[in-house]
């Protein structure tokens, strides 16, 4: 028998997974579902590629709302902060780096609810792999296709 792993995600991972799930249930699936009826009615679909394309979006959305549905039934809600000042998933940091690049703030997080673009790192990330573990003051260097860039942790919360 196959066991499964705690999925850890914050409260706020949580409930945007939750939010992303309503949607994609009450408005995407519902849209799509009508706009194939729409399509089947309209005549022959044989050989119609947007509804070929209705239906693998109608596939990509109920597959989405499966792996929500299966993270969000394994989910381990885990605090945010920082326990004695050492960056763990939940941390909330502040991190510069020696280029120039102004200062960032991010929160550490599983990879299921990352969300790079609105500083949610995921702790499988590279980023994410070398700030585990560390505190105020600590460096790292990354590797990147760009070259390496080294990162100091200016602030854990």
């Amino acid at each position: 028998m196959a066991s499964t792993r705690g999925v850890q995600l914050t409260q706020d991972g949580k409930r945007r997974l939750e939010e992303e799930r309503r949607v994609l249930r009450e408005e995407k699936l519902r849209e799509l579902s009508e706009r194939i009826q729409r399509a089947n009615e309209e005549g022959d679909v044989t050989d119609n590629s947007e509804y070929e394309d209705l239906k693998d979006e109608y596939m990509h959305a109920e597959r989405r709302v499966r792996e929500i549905e299966y993270t969000l039934e394994h989910a381990i809600i885990i605090e945010e902060g920082s326990r004695n000042g050492v960056i763990d998933l939940g941390s909330h940091l502040s991190v510069e780096t020696d280029d120039g690049e102004p200062l960032e703030e991010w929160i550490l997080v599983s990879a299921e609810e990352a969300d790079p673009l609105n500083g949610r790192i995921s702790d499988d990330s590279p980023v994410g792999k070398q700030l585990l573990g560390k505190k105020t003051g600590d460096t790292f260097v990354v590797k990147t296709p760009d070259g390496d860039v080294t990162y100091r942790v200016v602030d854990v919360k």
